[in-house]
């Protein structure tokens, strides 16, 4: 083997040398096993804490350059899907790779207007929950509980079967999701319309009290509609690697998403937002905001929004988010903590500290504000980050079933614990 799409590798200890193949700009981790010191060596491992530049696999759904500040799924860019699709076709588009024509649609949209009631011993389910429960554990844990209403899912070797339940996970979300959160208010249940569309029908289900019909403004209907997109997918991030480490065991979809979910429950995934929303309460004015920056350059405090692992410039959903802030702020009246949140940025992106590093705004800057102007509790904002992000787990679960190359997930250790050594009884040690 020899060219210019391979690595040499010498090994001092021995003097080998060894060429690997390069492609798509990787190595194959397995081909390191081939150097080794003698013939009982196991041969040598990469060592990448989180992941940090280590590919898991090969995917068509979600590209990012997160130098440029480039988002696509399926390659178009999500600028001009946040302006010009809707979630329900985005959602489709990850799944099948192509957009819909319009029979395709109309069918797709069918498929999940049926399939948005939930069975009624679900109902009975969630009414077992203490009346406090956080709306984020009440989703994962009746996600999870779908695969016993759901046994035939076992069946990911079926094509029909994957898509029957895919169509059921993407559809049933709002539903689950509205009723986490009215069953941790004591508010009583509202069942799905589907007259209204997808974020309109989950705004219903939230928002309704007493009305025979609920008609959500179309403005709020389409910001929360362009968050789902903005949220559908982001490539392997902490929550879909779940999706795919989980799903590589063959388990039903309802576990491998109620495992995703529950990865992103935690506060550096899907409860990012929430902090930026308690940073910019808690730093109370915009005459604040030259204190706070100092602060955070000396190490004293984190600015929570900013910098991103993947994004080393300006987050392109942010970009979006804070147009779509203003546009929901004609309608709910400016959220106070705006004016804190545009200063914090202005600053930051003419402080040097700040562009060097590339600390640019993230996704989570502005949307937390959008979701307290549209009167969402703090509590439900991960929920809100799960429902479109449904779409993006199962269309990675999906790729990797169809994946001949995958099998099940099984990481590697460098053991650092004692060596060998013999029990030693109670009374003598």
């Amino acid at each position: 083997m020899s060219g210019n799409n391979t690595l040499t590798i010498t090994d001092n200890r021995t003097g080998k040398t060894y060429e690997v193949p390069i492609a798509d700009g990787t190595i194959r981790a397995n081909d390191l096993r081939q150097i080794k010191t003698d013939a009982q060596d196991f041969g040598l491992m990469s060592y990448d804490p989180a992941f940090l530049n280590t590919a898991s696999c090969r995917s068509a759904i979600t590209y990012i350059d997160g130098d440029n500040g480039v988002l696509q799924y399926r390659g178009y860019p999500i600028e001009q899907l946040a302006e010009e699709s809707n979630f329900l076709e985005v959602a489709y588009l990850l799944l099948e790779g192509e957009l819909p024509n319009k029979a395709q649609y109309e069918a797709w949209t069918a498929d999940i207007n049926v399939h948005t009631f939930l069975h009624e011993n679900v109902r009975k389910f969630m009414d077992g929950f203490r009346y406090d429960a956080h709306p984020m554990s009440q989703l994962i844990s009746t996600i999870g509980a779908l695969s016993s209403f759901y046994p035939e899912a076992k069946d990911i070797s079926s094509h029909a079967q994957r898509y029957s339940h895919i169509v059921r996970m993407i559809a049933k979300m709002p539903t689950i999701a509205a009723w986490s959160h009215r069953h941790s208010i004591g508010f009583p249940l509202i069942y799905p319309d589907p007259e209204l569309s997808y974020a309109g029908n989950f705004l219903s289900m939230i928002k309704r009290i007493t009305e025979d019909e609920y008609t959500p403004h179309p403005v709020l209907d389409r910001a929360l509609d362009v968050l789902f997109i903005l949220h559908a997918d982001h490539e392997q991030n902490c929550s879909t690697s779940t999706m795919r480490v989980v799903g590589s065991s063959n388990v039903d979809p309802y576990s491998a998403v109620s495992a995703a979910a529950a990865a992103l429950y935690g506060p550096l995934h899907g409860g990012a937002n929430e902090a930026v929303l308690r940073m910019l309460k808690e730093i109370g004015s915009k005459d604040r905001v030259p204190q706070v920056i100092k602060e955070v350059k000396a190490g004293e405090r984190l600015l929570m929004g900013f910098g991103h692992r993947v994004y080393k410039s300006y987050d392109p959903r942010a970009k979006t988010i804070k147009k779509l802030a203003d546009q929901v702020f004609d309608v709910t009246g400016k959220n106070p903590l705006l004016d804190i949140a545009l200063e914090l940025e202005r600053i930051a992106l003419e402080d040097d500290y700040f562009v060097k590093r590339k600390l640019y705004p993230n996704v989570d800057f502005y949307s937390g504000l959008i979701y307290e102007a549209m009167k969402f509790p703090t509590a439900m904002f991960t929920v809100l980050f799960a429902i479109p992000r449904v779409a993006g787990w199962l269309a990675q679960w999906n790729e990797l079933v169809e994946d001949k190359e995958q099998k099940i997930a099984r990481p590697r250790q460098i053991y650092t614990g004692p060596a060998l050594r013999n029990y030693v009884a109670m009374d003598k040690r």
